[in-house]
């Protein structure tokens, strides 16, 4: 049996371990995470989900402060269009978190940023291309387009000095969105360096409808495969989405895949920035408790704990303070639910909106528990302690196993 240690990934004119580790927002994959797994050898990503905030808490920034100051006049109102991102600040919080990250950066890894489409802040194509030029300019050695189609993403940089030397991905879960992506972007005279394949178990927003029951990752891999051999491109594909030991991953390199992408097993490393107690819960979670819903206001469906805080509650939406959702005319679609679970019951001081849930201010609190597939199964990588609490593992543990493992997952060292 071959473990996945066997293969490399060749990217950027390395060798490395085949291993991608997920983005994860809001700093769910933190920095500490993403260099861990660049030390060791592999890609780790940081995600740009609402990077304003995440500087705020790391970098002891004043963007939400100054941001709320500028556009309280506005809390009662809920027609958005007004609030607006400073585009200078978005640009300034993006570089403090490359920066800080690459400065940091030891081992023959790479780091590279997660770029969400459908993070659209009202004014969707400004901020996308001030986000990657931010992460461009701050030396971050490659962007993975994320949560949409990223049609017009490649123009929006073309002209950057690092447009031919920044690893760019694309993250698709049919050959139909990969071929309208090629078809595109052919016109920048650049193929993305490597293309993630993501299937229907993967954690948080889905590429799939809630059919996703009917696809399968293998398939999809497979049928993206033989298309780009009869159509002579050789560009690596990494599988995710479900693969969640060292076997499951070594199979989808048999099948075709040059890397796998995991981030599940990482949810519950020191490293992750979940809150410990959060942690718990995840390794608490049986498979009954993991749903696929419609809650998000991205319109994607979205995979979750459903335990989480964040169903159901109806807060006010706040969007002077946040506002990453706000789509180029200053709507979204909890925004919407809000006010209308509100006419529905008037006089009430807290409503329940049970349709969409406020995704900026559940994610910045960690209330909203987006999840892969298979985190029923995290208790069974680690060990019971005997205050009915797990042991939180390294990433370093979790690398290593998929690294190494041939069949199972190998348990940490059990903590005194």
């Amino acid at each position: 049996m071959r473990c996945l240690d066997d293969f490399r990934l060749h990217l950027a004119g390395k060798d490395l371990v085949p291993i991608m580790q997920g983005g994860m927002g809001v700093d769910i994959s933190t920095a500490a995470l993403a260099l861990e797994v660049a030390r060791l050898g592999g890609i780790g990503h940081i995600s740009d989900a609402m990077l304003p905030t995440v500087a705020d808490r790391r970098y002891d920034t004043k963007y939400v402060k100054n941001k709320l100051k500028q556009y309280k006049f506005n809390v009662e109102n809920a027609d958005k269009s007004v609030v607006k991102f400073d585009l200078d600040e978005v640009a300034e919080s993006t570089r403090l978190h490359v920066e800080a990250t690459m400065k940091a950066k030891q081992g023959d890894g790479l780091i590279f940023i997660n770029c969400m489409e459908k993070l659209t802040m009202n004014a969707p194509k400004d901020t996308l291309r001030v986000r990657m030029r931010a992460a461009m300019d701050a030396g971050i050695d490659g962007i993975t387009l994320a949560a949409g189609l990223h049609l017009g993403s490649f123009a929006l940089i073309e002209d950057h000095p690092r447009f031919h030397e920044v690893q760019l991905g694309i993250i698709v879960s049919s050959l139909r969105a990969l071929q309208l992506f090629l078809k595109k972007t052919a016109r920048t005279k650049r193929l993305p360096d490597y293309i993630v394949i993501e299937g229907p178990l993967a954690g948080g927003h889905l590429g799939f409808g809630m059919d996703w029951q009917d696809y399968h990752l293998e398939t999809i891999l497979v049928e993206i495969r033989d298309w780009m051999q009869a159509e002579g491109l050789t560009i690596p594909l990494i599988a995710a989405g479900g693969v969640f030991t060292g076997a499951d991953a070594v199979r989808m390199m048999e099948l075709g895949a040059q890397g796998v992408q995991v981030a599940t097993r990482f949810t519950v490393t020191h490293e992750c920035g979940l809150p410990d107690k959060i942690k718990q819960e995840y390794f608490r979670a049986s498979e009954e408790d993991i749903e696929v819903n419609q809650l998000s206001p991205t319109g994607y469906p979205m995979r979750m704990i459903k335990q989480c805080p964040a169903i159901g509650d109806g807060i006010r939406p706040n969007c002077e303070a946040y506002g990453y959702l706000l789509d180029a005319s200053g709507s979204c679609q909890y925004i919407e639910a809000y006010n209308r679970a509100v006419a529905e019951h008037p006089g009430e001081r807290r409503v329940k909106v049970m349709d969409k849930t406020c995704l900026c201010t559940h994610m910045r609190n960690f209330d909203c528990w987006t999840c892969g597939h298979y985190t029923y199964r995290l208790k069974d990588t680690t060990h019971r302690l005997a205050d009915g609490s797990y042991q939180v593992l390294s990433a370093e543990h979790v690398f290593r196993d998929y690294q190494f493992s041939k069949e199972g997952v190998a348990l940490p060292e059990q903590a005194s």
